[in-house]
């Protein structure tokens, strides 16, 4: 055999056992429980992803996109974002989209739109978009409102034991 051939083929061997091996590794910061769709037409997909699948999984699932999102993230936005009324919400892309509503106690009315981009429950998956019927509104008030929706999923995962 000669020099060039026995490089090939043992980078071919490498290649192969480092793919091989990736099947092994999980991450355990995930909370599974926080990231699993239990009904609805992401369901099947979201069963078989993260219990012993493999790469050949995306292939299977025939263009069903299986996109997860924080379900303590989901009910916080919607319980501090109770007083506007919710136009779109779509679990499985991660989007809430509302109309012009009014805080209890306040004049203006804002309406907003928020994306869950991530299975995290961390600051980073949540993106908040406030806009006032005069315009977009102060950043203050918008990391105000990330704050608070941060706060009750804290409160919400702390309340179900998973802390």
């Amino acid at each position: 055999m000669t020099y060039p051939a026995l490089k090939n083929t043992c980078l071919a061997l490498a290649s192969v056992v480092m793919i091989a091996s990736c099947s092994g590794v999980q991450n355990r910061g995930l909370d599974e429980e926080a990231t699993t769709v239990s009904s609805g037409k992401g369901a099947s997909a979201a069963g078989r992803a993260g219990k012993g699948g493999t790469i050949l999984d995306a292939f299977r699932n025939k263009g069903k996109a299986d996109i997860r999102v924080n379900r303590f993230l989901w009910t916080a936005t919607l319980d501090v974002l109770s007083f506007l009324p919710v136009e779109t919400a779509d679990p499985f892309t991660g989007v809430i989209s509302t109309g012009y509503g009014r805080p209890p106690g306040g004049g203006a009315a804002y309406r907003a739109t928020v994306l869950i981009s991530d299975p995290a429950l961390d600051a980073r998956s949540l993106n908040v978009a406030l806009q006032s019927q005069r315009g977009p509104v102060s950043a203050s008030t918008q990391r105000a409102v990330e704050d608070a929706i941060l706060a009750r999923a804290r409160q919400l995962r702390i309340s179900a034991g998973k802390f």
